[in-house]
């Protein structure tokens, strides 16, 4: 089969509590996890090339259509068409490996510059600000995230500024339970940027390394909330000039393009300093992730392909392309 196919003695290598012959590996759990965005870009597109003497227009304009339907965006989508146009006009594309190796080097190419790691510095605390409407999984995302850094070694403690939806702060009081993480919470509709503050003073005193702070979620298209955050990160900056030291934001990718529009008003607001997109696992719509590193070029942390703690993955740019593109058919089989 066509495709990009991993060394599984590399790739497959992470400790999930299983027995050995249990266990899936981590590239294997990636590429499980981008199914059904990589069955919409390349499913079939290997199969249509058998038989051709040579790649054509016809065959990238399908390949376009792909791209495009997996919410890729017309601004990579063409990036990318128009390069592989140029290779078949000059002889490069000669068979399906060719143009495999040449989708690979293109999404590489737009989403490398995007990748980074979230890079706690020595403050205490390092004051992570989340942002992101409501649904995007964002109080899961800050629950999993902290269970992460405690792996790492680092002390971690939570702000539930998300006071106007009492769910989140319950939610995340929950998460600081189960993993003896504390939670500065205040009574419903408190402040958010007073519960942010005093969490700060706490950890302060407390000489805890990060402090991860929920925000409220409500529509991106509503001012009052952009207000909102704007306050929170002022009376952060009263506590400590440099805070937050990050404002990462939480999309969900299954909105597609509309991930797009909140990622500009946040950042225009905020000052984003990075993405996690979550949910990929549910959606066809993955590609989005392209668009995002094409039209914003923030840094991506962190994506969400499963429910499990190990399943909010640092992003490798290299190990996702090669998981979208890969034809292996023992890993695009349903999981029961």
């Amino acid at each position: 089969m066509f495709g990009f196919n991993r060394d599984k003695s590399k790739a497959d290598k992470g400790d999930t509590g299983q027995p050995d012959e249990q266990k899936p590996g981590l590239f294997t759990r990636l590429k499980n996890g981008l199914r059904k965005t990589r069955r919409g870009i390349t499913a079939g597109l290997a199969g249509m090339v058998v038989g051709k003497k040579q790649i054509d227009d016809e065959l990238l304009e399908e390949l376009e259509t792909r791209l495009l339907t997996a919410d890729m965006g017309v601004e990579a989508s063409q990036a990318v068409i128009n390069n592989l146009t140029d290779r078949l006009k000059r002889k490069q594309l000669k068979d399906a490996q060719a143009l495999f190796a040449a989708l690979r080097e293109n999404m590489l190419a737009i989403l490398q510059p995007c990748e980074k790691n979230l890079a706690v510095a020595d403050k205490q605390p390092f004051v992570v600000l989340m942002v992101g409407v409501n649904g995007a999984g964002k109080t899961t995302t800050i629950g999993k995230l902290a269970k992460k850094l405690q792996n790492e070694g680092k002390s971690v403690m939570l702000a539930a500024g998300d006071t106007f939806r009492a769910a989140a702060v319950e939610q995340l009081q929950a998460w600081g339970d189960r993993n003896k993480i504390p939670v500065v919470a205040h009574h419903s509709k408190a402040d958010p940027a007073a519960v942010i503050y005093d969490a700060m003073q706490s950890a302060h005193a407390k000489k805890v390394n990060v402090l991860l702070a929920d925000t409220a979620g409500r529509l991106h298209t509503q001012s009052n909330l952009m207000e909102e955050l704007s306050k929170v990160k002022r009376v952060a900056a009263k506590f400590d000039p440099d805070a937050p030291h990050e404002v990462v934001l939480v999309l969900d990718a299954s909105i597609g393009q509309n991930a797009i529009n909140q990622a500009k008003q946040f950042h225009q607001a905020m000052g984003i300093s990075g993405i996690v997109l979550t949910k990929m696992d549910g959606t066809a719509k993955g590609g989005v992730i392209f668009a995002i590193a094409k039209q914003l070029r923030l840094p991506i942390y962190f994506i969400g392909i499963g429910e499990s703690i190990d399943d909010l993955r640092a992003f490798n740019a290299e190990q996702f392309v090669d998981a979208i593109l890969s034809q292996e058919d023992d890993t695009d089989s349903e999981p029961t």
